[in-house]
């Protein structure tokens, strides 16, 4: 199990990867923001090809996080990897549903329906 965490006041960031398979669940926690972005997309560099985020945990994500998303969606659909997004809440991630993302990213109500979705 890989983990990075920053602790700058209430402006953290929670990072944990454990697998199903081949499949990378890479749990976020806290703020996806513009000074968390370098973290964010060296940790997620690191997951694989295929993985499922798990934004449950996430109390608030700005657009170069949706970004750095679109960008790991993309690479899985070109090299044949598989993404999921799962614990996906309007409240907390609300650049998705601005954006109209929403409709399009492959979201998913828990583990088990994205691993049965990916699998």
């Amino acid at each position: 199990m890989m983990s990075a965490e920053d602790d700058l006041g209430s402006a953290t960031l929670h990072l944990a990867t454990s697998f199903v398979g081949e499949i990378a669940v890479v749990t976020v926690e806290g703020f996806l923001d513009a000074t968390r972005r370098e973290q964010f997309a060296e940790y997620l560099s690191q997951a694989g090809p295929s993985m499922i985020l798990d934004l449950s945990g996430v109390t608030f994500m700005d657009s170069r996080a949706l970004g750095l998303i679109i960008h790991h969606w993309q690479d899985s659909q070109t090299t044949g990897g598989a993404f999921a997004l799962i614990g996906v809440d309007y409240s907390r991630t609300k650049i998705m549903w601005i954006t109209g993302l929403a409709k399009v990213l492959p979201l998913y109500d828990s583990l088990e329906e994205a691993l049965g979705a990916l699998t």
